[in-house]
């Protein structure tokens, strides 16, 4: 079975290689860059599995780099950054990462967020084979792809994106709790931030909006968060 690879960009070069040795010794491949424009120019080339970036790097920094990326591909993103307010997270969520860790950071909850990502990633793909597509309101899910579409274009939703709305669709008609989100998606139950559920349903919403969908991802306030079958 080949290893998963894995791009890190950041321009301390300790930090770099701190990841790069916990990550090698669970066996993942890891390439290690100093700028954004050189992971850039290498996932052009050759698409990785996971990407780790930093936010504050010369050249493109990791906000750009992951707007840029999010252009071509839906692979996972983390951002590290030692930018730790509110709305440096949300920013970085908003531009399509599927996690922010702040520095400094404990590399082994890194990796334990890294494998919680790829091990949803998988059970999304052993489901969504095993099941036919899905239509509700005016979306279609590819179970095959992994795609949300809006007659018959891609709306382009992530990977972890794509995984909150296939949950919530499979349980249509039911309330779900943010803890059971956690848990369900990232595998974390709460050791991530209430404030990601929040901040992924954000830009769901976004891009069905701008796809032009009627589909409705309803807030449970104090609870967490519904899709009702209207038809």
């Amino acid at each position: 079975m080949d290893k998963k690879l894995i791009y890190i960009a950041d321009d301390e070069i300790n930090i770099c290689n701190i990841i790069k040795s916990f990550l090698i010794n669970e066996n993942f491949a890891v390439e290690t860059f100093y700028d954004g424009h050189s992971l850039l120019e290498a996932f052009k080339l050759k698409q990785a599995s996971l990407l780790i970036l930093d936010i504050m790097m010369p050249g493109i920094d990791g906000y750009s780099l992951c707007s840029l990326i999010r252009k071509i591909s839906a692979v996972p993103i983390i951002i590290v950054s030692a930018k730790d307010t509110e709305p440096d997270k949300i920013a970085g969520l908003t531009l399509g990462a599927d996690d922010y860790l702040t520095k400094p950071f404990s590399p082994i909850e890194l990796i334990a967020r890294i494998k919680s990502i790829f091990r949803r990633i998988e059970l999304d793909n052993i489901q969504t084979k095993s099941n036919e597509s899905i239509k509700i309101s005016d979306i279609s899910i590819n179970a095959d792809i992994r795609q949300a579409n809006f007659c018959g274009k891609n709306i382009g939703l992530t990977a972890m994106e794509f995984s909150l709305l296939y949950y919530l669709i499979s349980n249509k008609n039911r309330a779900v709790s943010r803890k059971e989100l956690l848990d369900k998606v990232w595998g974390f139950e709460d050791q991530i931030e209430t404030r990601a559920t929040d901040d992924m349903i954000k830009r769901i919403r976004k891009k069905l909006v701008s796809s032009g969908s009627s589909l409705k991802i309803d807030t449970l306030w104090g609870f967490g968060f519904t899709i009702q079958d209207k038809d």
